[in-house]
């Protein structure tokens, strides 16, 4: 399958050696490539209207007309998959890069060693997301994305994913966990959380990026924060 990359820079020259980059970066890795190059923001929604499956948006901050955050944040409205790195000459925005779960920041002039790295990571991060969760339900296969889990809690004998939707079915947390990779951490008896949905850790509490608030177990907090910290 073609990996999808999206350059959007109103500098044309940037745009084309960066794209060279990537280039020789899908050649080495024997990817098949496509990607195209949209000079603002504006043009490359228009065409995103049309077709959302992107793999890669590399995207400039400071453009004319709509900056690069407005248009990630406008795209992460309705695509958590897609992966976003901003390529800028300017440190200002990192903060409100962590509205859209940006994979990097790369700034200009773009080193070819460093690009391939976060290349690297951005394809490690499509391998995760085609993994999914298999549920049976009413007779039924449902094949749930792993990276839409947020979280699976329990009670009694019934376990509920939190997804998109939540499905409850009678299975064990333990059964869950073997089906699960290692995004996910098993925090006390009645929790498996998705580190990556994870906006704030407190002694009692973990805040996720959905805003929903969820009970830590006693003992949690210390192996949870060296479970994010590990991943980052």
């Amino acid at each position: 399958m073609a990996y999808r990359v999206a350059i959007c820079d109103d500098n044309a020259v940037d745009a084309q050696y960066v794209r060279a980059i990537l280039c020789r970066w899908a050649q080495m890795r024997g990817m098949e490539l496509v990607c195209r190059e949209f000079s603002s923001a504006e043009r490359f929604l228009w065409a995103y209207a049309e077709e959302k499956r992107w793999d890669l948006l590399l995207l400039d901050i400071e453009m004319a007309g709509m900056d690069g955050v407005t248009m990630a944040k406008t795209v992460r409205r309705d695509n958590e998959a897609v992966q976003i790195v901003f390529i800028t000459g300017y440190s200002d925005y990192i903060a409100e890069g962590y509205e859209v779960a940006a994979l990097h920041y790369l700034t200009k002039p773009v080193r070819e060693e460093k690009l391939f790295a976060v290349l690297d990571r951005a394809l490690e991060k499509r391998r995760q997301n085609e993994r999914c969760l298999n549920l049976e339900l009413g007779g039924e296969m449902l094949r749930i994305p792993l990276h839409e889990i947020r979280y699976l809690d329990v009670q009694l004998n019934y376990v509920t994913v939190h997804a998109k939707r939540s499905y409850t079915v009678k299975r064990s947390l333990s059964e869950f966990e073997k089906e699960l990779d290692s995004r996910f951490f098993r925090a006390g008896r009645s929790l498996i959380v998705n580190l990556s949905a994870i906006r704030m850790v407190t002694k009692t509490e973990l805040l996720l990026a959905s805003g929903e608030r969820l009970p830590l177990p006693r003992g949690a907090y210390e192996p949870l924060n060296r479970a994010i910290i590990e991943r980052t």
